[in-house]
């Protein structure tokens, strides 16, 4: 399941991190994860900047200018039919509709919302953009996790809006969508999970979406991460199934690293 050319609605699709200085970002990510990041006319003009990354010739992820207001961070993209529509259900279940719905020519349409408990994250009405075209492999997008300060509020939106249901596993909730099929056959969970979600470890912190990364071996990557100038919140660590790490970028965007190292007994279901 490493390569990809669809998704079905209410999956996350695509990942990018909005920051300050996109060429920083460039400098960063592409020695970290060996990326190459080319120049793109989409989501917007001038002076909004949007590079694509790409790994052996395939879109895994993009670096756009961040808007003002905002902090640097990564955001996820969730596919869907219509992002007009995801909009007005995100509405009615009562998250907030925080940009759009516009479009992005020609990769698609998309609309900026946020969940209840204020968890940025966008709707994605593909054009000739599917999504990552490259996941679950090392220095590709795996997973991505909702932090939250109201788990039963997240879960009660997120179910509304994209149809997600929630089962217990560990410390976390899975957030599964019933019929689809993705990760690998190695993953420690079944294969309909399409997100995590976990309450916030610091009653301070804002509600937010986080991505994680695979990676060949997180501690020599980790290490890298800090040669390049980024910054360890958590160090590698050992959870089950994998071999964990959360970096902040130099400009303060956070994301997680994660090394499939075993596979618990049984399937998680």
């Amino acid at each position: 399941m490493s390569e990809r050319d669809t998704y079905p609605a209410g999956v996350p699709c695509w990942v990018e991190t909005l920051q300050p200085d996109t060429q920083a970002a460039v400098r960063f990510y592409g020695p970290l994860f060996g990326w190459q990041l080319v120049g793109s006319d989409e989501p917007g003009d001038d002076p909004f900047e949007y590079l694509v990354a790409r790994l052996r010739g395939h879109d895994v992820a993009g670096v756009g200018s961040l808007p003002d207001g905002l902090a640097p961070a990564w955001i996820t993209h969730v596919r869907v039919d219509s992002a007009d529509a995801a909009a007005e259900r995100a509405q009615a279940a009562g998250g907030t509709v925080v940009d759009g719905p516009f479009d992005a020519p020609p990769a698609g349409r998309l609309a900026v919302l946020a969940d209840p408990t204020g968890a940025l994250f966008c709707a994605w009405q593909a054009g000739i953009r599917e999504g990552a075209e490259l996941i679950n492999e090392p220095s590709a997008w795996a997973m991505s996790a909702l932090q939250t300060s109201d788990p039963e509020r997240a879960a009660a939106f997120y179910g509304a809006v994209f149809g997600w249901r929630t089962e217990p596993f560990g410390p976390v909730e899975l957030l599964r969508l019933p019929g689809y099929v993705g990760g690998t056959e190695e993953q420690p969970v079944p294969r309909d999970v399409v997100a995590v979600l976990a309450p916030l470890a610091d009653a301070d912190a804002r509600s937010r979406w986080d991505v994680d990364f695979w990676v060949g071996d997180t501690d020599t990557t980790a290490g890298h991460a800090v040669e390049l100038g980024g910054r360890l919140i958590a160090p590698p660590h050992d959870v089950p199934g994998f071999r964990h790490a959360v970096i902040a970028d130099p400009q303060g965007a956070t994301f997680s690293i994660s090394q499939l190292v075993g596979v618990p007994d049984g399937d998680g279901s």
